[in-house]
């Protein structure tokens, strides 16, 4: 075995986010973040984060990475469930993507963590084994929902409307009881995934204000406590939020959360993302948080598939950094806090999603992906998703955001969690 390397981030931080701090990025060998580098990190107290403030990870791939042979590690560099390295970090929360069937007739997965009910099952046994919650985010799709395709799953392709509406409300319901079966604490349950103009193959905010209600009726009937959210991404685009607000009230649409994706090089300034979503709870009296964000560590690609960021014409207003990647958290749970008690809290968007295999075995990477769904999407989605998915199917796209090394170890950025309780200063 290799000697281990502990690779200390530079003493020198500048809180402004502008300053100089070491990156770490380690693409080969075994080498690891240690606890004494997590000292090495300054988070600045969030003032107002209340004791049930949403610290929460959408780590919907994990199974499939670890049945790709990934293996994660505590922060002394010992083998240990990632799950219980969460939980010792702060993380209280975990979401976890739901599709309705992600495979094809020969039942190869369409990728992207093959996350049906049963792969949501697996994951929510885990994070309540570990005093966790879960958020189930349905996208009633048969794979990626979001801004750009909401896409009708396969088996409801030729229903009518009325007949749509019955299968939405039986695949919540259904799905949902069965996770409690299994006595998985629920928290919160998204209805739908990046709503923000179509859901379910619907655009007419009529119709889709009635789906979303016959979700929230699942929701309903099942516990009465399980908090129903809504989410939407784009908060940088003027008058979005406030008209999808006004639009949902019109229709009488029942749920507790305006959720809302915030990306710093993608979604505007953090004030206006506090502005936009105070106003929607001042107005309508609904909780809101931010439902998936994540920042760059690094600039480098650690599995030979493409990275989402950085690239020519993002903002980056953070330096790529580890300390860069902690402030962005930070700042973004401190514009969640700022819009007062209806600010619940944020979730980090797979800080796990690390490479199957160095880039230098690229071709081995590709037939662990498409064996096991590790990557974002597989050859096998072209049926479903022929634009995208058909053209650049491949491995993880955010091997860079994640908040664990690509061997696997815990960055220092992960203890963002449990300082911003507090704050933390470096010690000498």
């Amino acid at each position: 075995m290799k000697s281990r390397i502990i690779v200390l981030l530079a003493a020198v931080i500048v809180w402004s986010g502008i300053g100089s701090s070491t990156g770490y990025a380690a693409a080969e060998g075994e080498k690891y973040v240690s606890e004494l580098q997590a000292n090495n990190l300054f988070v600045k107290k969030v003032a107002g984060m209340n004791k049930d403030f949403i610290k929460g990870v959408d780590v919907s791939s994990i199974i499939a990475l670890e049945n790709s042979g990934v293996t994660f590690y505590n922060a002394s560099g010992k083998r240990q469930d990632i799950f219980t390295t969460l939980k010792q970090a702060g993380v209280n929360y975990v979401r976890v993507r739901i599709w309705n069937d992600p495979y094809n007739a020969y039942s190869n997965g369409y990728g992207g963590g093959n996350n049906d009910v049963q792969k949501a099952i697996q994951i929510g046994k885990r994070a309540t084994a570990n005093g966790m919650k879960l958020l189930a985010d349905f996208h009633y799709s048969d794979f990626w929902a979001d801004p750009a395709k909401q896409k009708v799953p396969k088996a409801w392709a030729n229903l009518s409307f009325e007949a749509k509406k019955a299968k939405l409300y039986g695949f919540t319901k259904q799905s949902l009881q069965a996770m409690v079966k299994e006595g998985i604490d629920i928290g919160m349950v998204q209805v739908g995934n990046e709503t923000t103009g179509a859901f379910a193959g619907e655009t007419d905010w009529k119709k889709m204000s009635q789906l979303f209600n016959e979700g929230s009726r699942a929701v309903r009937e099942t516990n009465r406590d399980i908090l129903v959210a809504l989410h939407f991404t784009n908060p940088e685009t003027s008058g979005r939020y406030s008209y999808i607000a006004e639009t949902l009230n019109k229709n009488k649409v029942d749920y507790d959360v305006f959720a809302s994706s915030y990306y710093p090089f993608w979604h505007g300034t953090l004030h206006n993302l506090s502005s936009v979503l105070k106003a929607v709870a001042d107005t309508y009296g609904k909780k809101v948080m931010v439902a998936e964000t994540s920042y760059t560590y690094t600039a480098e690609d650690g599995d030979g598939h493409e990275n989402t960021a950085p690239k020519s014409g993002q903002t980056l207003p953070y330096p790529i950094s580890v300390q860069g990647q902690a402030n962005a958290v930070r700042d973004v749970m401190d514009a969640v806090a700022k819009t007062g008690t209806a600010g619940l809290g944020v979730f980090y968007w797979e800080p796990a999603w690390i490479p199957v295999g160095p880039k230098t075995q690229l071709e081995k990477n590709k037939t662990i992906w498409e064996t096991y769904g590790s990557g974002w999407a597989s050859s096998y989605a072209a049926e479903y998703d022929p634009e995208d998915a058909g053209k650049w199917y491949g491995g993880s796209a955010v091997d860079n955001q994640a908040l664990f090394d690509f061997n696997g170890h815990p960055l220092p950025s992960l203890q963002v969690f449990k300082y911003a309780e507090t704050g933390h200063i470096p010690k000498k």
